[in-house]
């Protein structure tokens, strides 16, 4: 059996960032033609990249969209999409943590067209397919936030 042709799934990392209990969610600029609407609310997050831990990825990219740092971090849970621009199969980890320091900003305007915070209990529709999916999987939100093992401080020092 030859691998070249195999298409694996793409790992993503979203974030959920708790302020007291209002998350930060994004407002995310769509392919009108590949979604059929303008834009869809996410959390911030993107790519593990090879090498990098969930904790590291997520404390990445929630500075690199929005310059904010966090603390606390937790695994909240999981997953599986495929979406149907590019029929690419999508495992969306989700971290939930709090903010820790930092003024919101739009880092990509090519992306985001806002970050703005929401009460837990009354989020912005559309939202994003894997935030939507997990939702309907989970009764409350800031609940499974709370109930959640926080994880042990990451340190970027990493050896090679």
């Amino acid at each position: 059996m030859t691998y070249k042709n195999v298409t694996r799934p793409t790992i993503g990392v979203g974030v959920l960032v708790w302020r007291e209990k209002q998350l930060l969610l994004g407002k995310r600029l769509a392919d009108k033609q590949a979604e059929n609407q303008d834009f869809c609310w996410q959390f911030p997050g993107g790519h593990l990249e090879n090498d990098e831990s969930v904790s590291e990825c997520a404390v990445r990219e929630v500075l690199e969209e929005t310059s904010l740092n966090v603390k606390s971090l937790r695994h909240l849970g999981f997953t599986n999409n495929t979406f149907v621009m590019g029929q690419r199969q999508y495992i969306t980890l989700l971290v939930s943590c709090d903010y820790k320091s930092g003024v919101v900003q739009r880092m990509e305007p090519d992306k985001c067209e806002q970050w703005q915070w929401f009460d837990y209990q009354k989020l912005p529709d559309p939202l994003f397919k894997p935030i939507s999916l997990f939702m309907s999987q989970c009764d409350d939100l800031y609940a499974q936030h709370c109930a959640s093992q926080v994880m042990p401080d990451i340190s970027f020092d990493v050896v090679k």
